[in-house]
């Protein structure tokens, strides 16, 4: 057996708790001898992480049940395998479901034809589906379910007291997660979760990637700002609103308009 470092009470973070990175953060929430996993990362890891929880005597039998954050491979890779070991159940949003019980590759960012990245995606069933605003007990623990959409349609965030489990929201350098319309990603909803984050009393933020970091307005404010930004930019393809410079193009077609210095040929 191990001491536990929980980095919140009842809260046990496994990488930290391993004194190194597996992979994306995984959150045990314990309570007694109850517990369940936030995420489980990819397929490869799945024994290393068992081993962990093995060794800090959490009763695999008390699992009472394994999260799904959102639908992106690095985070529930392993859900098929740690859910059969554990013999528990999972849980997810609605719009994680049916890309998690077909093992949609696409939709979770498993394969990636131009990259030549091609993972396997093990279909899991998903038994309790979770909204924004319920509750999942941890023994005598609450967790308060957030759908925060933006980074994928099915995005999932926790809070418990003054902690949020706030999935691929936001980060500690301001960046957040992958924006890409393959697995569900929508701009103005992102921006909507982040201003949530930003205006609630949660003290503390604990990511799927990287350090646990203090709610701070400004940096969520600036983060904000610039991913307001991406509805005007043609970077984003179908995911922005508009590209200004089409109308700007617009109007000098009209008028025949070219850059100063450069004349129609005749």
């Amino acid at each position: 057996m191990i001491d536990r470092k929980p980095i919140f009470p009842g809260i046990i973070e496994l990488n930290f708790q391993a004194g190194e990175v597996l992979g994306c953060n995984i959150y045990l929430v314990y309570d007694a001898n109850e517990w369940l996993l936030i995420d489980i990362g990819y397929e490869e890891t799945v024994e290393d992480f068992i081993e962990i929880i093995r060794q800090l005597d959490f009763p695999f039998s008390q699992c009472k049940t394994l999260i799904a954050t959102h639908a992106d491979v690095d985070h529930i890779q392993g859900l098929a395998k740690a859910k059969q070991t554990l013999k528990t159940s999972v849980t997810a949003h609605p719009n994680a479901v049916k890309p998690l019980e077909s093992g949609d590759t696409l939709i979770t960012l498993a394969e990636i034809e131009a990259q030549d990245l091609k993972l396997s995606m093990p279909p899991v069933k998903i038994e309790h589906q979770v909204q924004d605003g319920d509750t999942i007990s941890v023994g005598s623990l609450e967790l308060e379910v957030w759908h925060t959409p933006g980074h994928t349609d099915s995005q999932l965030a926790f809070r418990m007291g003054d902690v949020l489990m706030s999935g691929d929201n936001i980060y500690r350098d301001g960046c957040i997660g992958a924006i890409d319309a393959h697995h569900g990603s929508d701009i103005k909803a992102f921006v909507r979760s982040l201003e949530r984050i930003r205006d609630s009393d949660v003290k503390w933020l604990a990511p799927s990637h990287g350090p646990i970091f203090r709610n701070d307005p400004e940096l969520l404010d600036k983060t904000i700002q610039r991913v307001k930004g991406y509805l005007q930019m043609a970077d984003f393809g179908t995911l922005a609103d508009r590209w200004p410079l089409m109308d700007q193009w617009d109007e000098e077609v009209a008028e025949g308009r070219l850059p100063e210095g450069l004349q129609p040929l005749k």
